[in-house]
Parts: structure tokens; C-alpha cells; sequence
């Protein structure tokens, strides 16, 4: 049984003890039956049991260390309750390690892996589940989880591609807004001293930026309140079927961007369909979850009309040519897929496709927004600048 260390305070005094117990709340009842209060426990070597075990975030590099660790090991002919013991106990993530052998202990209960893994959505989600469903039902479970492993490599590669095209661009916003915010706050000031001992009507645009260090010294709550505002107006408005809808509609056609997100989501559906198909999911079933793990409202949308096409007779292709969201090219790949009956096979081209477009598109976009945003912080810059020389050259003139 493990021994948990204790203090507690008597008459003013602390005191420190050992109690053995099952777990932590076990040995919390059995000091306060002994009329002993602790201030803190933890077990030998562990945490603090008052404030709770110490939770480490379950990342996607830990869920696909586990995929290829449990196919390898399922490869190799070993029951899956072996499999997910070695598992929780090796694994370097304790919280993970943990959920793994909850797992397990479904399992031993009578539950198969997929109903056990639908019990943890947040780390195994529909997708994932449903692929081990079929690689259950059809034998293959190893082949299916190293399929997995190689999806959410390369969904997890594609998500990091765009998250460093927004990268740069907000580095330099950050940049500027702080520039600008130091000089209206610090620098500008001082030239309103010497501008106000002139006795001088100022020009307009040194007006503009004296007008300006007034709000940002004066008024700066109303500025962060404004921003604190907005988030929250469009976390609300997001969280609307309707505001959800008209978010990502408005971001597939905004300029240069809205590009990207077109390729991104095409990329992402090519390929959730492309592994779900080859793997021996039903289309319906496919496309249902394709739908469900878009990210995107359009793309969900276009996915269930086209599952509604299909179940009156429809093909694949022909209800997702009349979505815009689907280049040309994207609906002439999966019509000669229907046709040759090698679908998932031409979607995983699509997504291959896409992913180098993905790359091509952040970087025309990172080459693109670096001259626009040096030239928009140089502006900036430059026009206060101007405008605090203006009054100096009219003094001058004066003279």
C-alpha cells in the first residue's frame, strides 16, 4: 500500500506524520478519523495531494508516438490489453499514461478498443475512433493505426504551416503598435511643450498626432476595453450557427488569405476521405465525419448536401461541383476516381497536391506581406516624424 507524508498544525504547531492508504482521498479520510487535519500531503515522491496531481497537456506527438508504439506491438501479435498496459506504464506523459490504462481497464471489462477509446473524445476523436472500428471489424487494426499515425503526421504538419504564415505578420503589428504606442506616449509630449511655447496655430497633421498622444495617455482604457470588447463580440458571434456561417464564408473570400484556407480545407478533406475510404469505412459514414472535422462551416455544409445527393443516387463529384468551394480540378480528380474505383487512391494525390500548394501559398503570402507591412510601419513612422518637423520648418520660416 503506498505511504503518503502529512503535515498538520496542533495547538499552534506543526507536525508531520505517514499514513498508508489506497490513494490520496483514502488517506485524507483516515487522518481526519483520527481527528487529524492536514495542511498538506502528498505521496511519497509525488505531488501535493490538497492541490491535486500535477496535469500534463496531452499533445498530438503524444497521441502519434502511441499509434505507432500500439501498431507496432499489435504487428507483433500481442493481445491489445498487454499492448495498452506497456503502453500506460512507459508512456512519458503521466496524465497520458493514466488515460491509457483507463482504456485498458475498459477493455478488461468487456468493452472493444474503439467503444473504450469513444470515452476520451478529447483525445481520440470521432475520426480516430471509427478507424479502429474498422480495423477491428476487418482484421487490420495494425495497418489502420499506422495509417492513423501517418494522417495526423501530416494534418498536424499542415496546421503548422499556417500557423507560421500568421506568424510573421503579427510580429510586425506587435512591433509597430508598440513603436507607435512609445512615441505617443513618451516622445511626442515633449515636442507639445515646446510647440505650446510658440504660440503658434499648429499644422494639421502634427494636430492629428498631438490629438492622438492625447488618447493614447489619456483615454488608453478605452482602447484596451474597445479590444477586450471586440474579442468578446466575436467569440460570442462565432459561437452562433448563423455568425459561424457568415465568419467562414467572409474568410474564404477575403484577398490572399482566403486562398489559403480554400487549399487548406480542400487538403484536409481530401485526405480525412482518401484514409477513411481505404481503410473500409462506409462513403456515408466517410463523408459524415469528413463533414464533422472540416473546421470550417462552408465545407461542413457543402459535405452534407452532397451526403443528401448521394443517398437519392448521386455521385460523388456531381453535388460537390456545385459547391464553389471545390476547384475544378479537386471534382475532375474524384470523377476519375468514382470511375476507375480507386477514390481513396486519386484523394490521396489531391491532398499531396494540396499540401505543396499549402507551402507554395505561405510562402507567396510571407513574401507578399513583408514589403506591405515595412511599408505600412515606415508610413506610420514617417508621418509622425513629418508632422513634428512641420511646426519647426513654420517657426523657421517665421524667422
Amino acid at each position: 500500500m503506498p505511504t503518503f507524508t502529512y503535515k498538520s498544525r496542533v495547538r499552534g504547531k506543526m507536525k508531520t506524520g505517514e499514513v498508508e492508504a489506497e490513494d490520496e482521498k483514502a488517506a485524507v479520510s483516515k487522518l481526519k478519523s483520527q481527528n487529524i487535519r492536514p495542511t498538506t500531503i502528498k505521496k511519497k515522491g509525488g505531488e501535493s495531494a490538497l492541490f491535486g496531481p500535477k496535469v500534463h497537456k496531452i499533445t498530438t506527438k503524444d497521441v502519434v508516438i502511441f499509434t505507432r508504439q500500439f501498431s507496432t506491438m499489435v504487428d507483433a501479435g500481442l493481445p491489445l490489453v498487454q499492448c495498452l498496459d506497456i503502453l500506460g506504464k512507459q508512456s512519458d506523459n503521466p496524465t497520458f499514461g493514466e488515460t491509457i490504462l483507463k482504456v485498458k481497464s475498459n477493455i478488461e471489462v468487456g468493452n472493444n478498443l474503439s467503444e473504450s477509446l469513444k470515452k476520451f473524445p478529447k483525445i481520440w476523436d470521432s475520426l480516430y475512433c471509427n478507424l479502429v472500428e474498422a480495423g477491428e471489424v476487418g482484421g487490420i487494426l495494425d495497418i489502420i493505426l499506422r495509417r492513423l499515425a501517418a494522417y495526423i503526421e501530416k494534418a498536424e504538419a499542415l496546421k503548422k504551416k499556417v500557423k507560421s504564415a500568421m506568424v510573421y505578420p503579427g510580429a510586425i503589428m506587435t512591433v509597430a503598435f508598440v513603436v507607435v504606442a512609445f512615441l505617443m506616449v513618451f516622445v511626442i509630449p515633449s515636442f507639445a511643450a515646446v510647440f505650446a511655447g510658440g504660440g503658434q496655430e499648429l499644422p494639421g497633421p502634427t494636430q492629428i498626432v498631438m490629438n492622438v498622444s492625447d488618447f493614447f495617455r489619456d483615454q488608453w482604457y478605452v482602447m484596451i476595453g474597445g479590444v477586450v470588447a471586440f474579442i468578446f463580440v466575436f467569440k460570442q458571434v462565432y459561437a452562433t450557427e448563423r455568425g459561424n456561417i457568415e465568419i467562414d464564408r467572409i474568410s474564404l473570400k477575403l484577398p490572399v488569405v482566403g486562398v489559403l484556407i480554400q487549399k487548406v480545407s480542400v487538403a484536409k478533406f481530401s485526405r480525412t476521405l482518401g484514409t477513411l475510404i481505404s481503410s473500409g469505412v462506409p462513403l456515408i459514414e466517410a463523408l459524415d465525419i469528413c463533414a464533422r472535422t472540416s473546421g470550417n462551416k462552408i465545407v461542413e455544409i457543402a459535405v452534407f448536401k452532397t451526403i443528401a445527393a448521394i443517398k437519392e443516387g448521386e455521385t460523388i463529384a456531381a453535388p460537390l461541383s456545385r459547391e464553389s468551394v471545390f476547384p475544378p480540378m479537386v471534382i475532375q480528380m474524384i470523377d476519375v476516381g468514382e470511375s476507375s474505383g480507386a477514390l481513396d487512391k486519386m484523394l490521396s494525390k489531391i491532398a499531396d497536391f494540396y499540401d505543396e500548394e499549402v507551402d507554395a501559398a505561405v510562402e507567396g503570402l510571407t513574401s507578399l506581406m513583408e514589403p506591405m507591412l515595412m511599408v505600412f510601419l515606415g508610413c506610420i513612422v514617417g508621418f509622425i516624424v513629418v508632422a513634428m518637423y512641420l511646426p519647426i520648418f513654420k517657426m523657421g520660416e517665421a524667422i
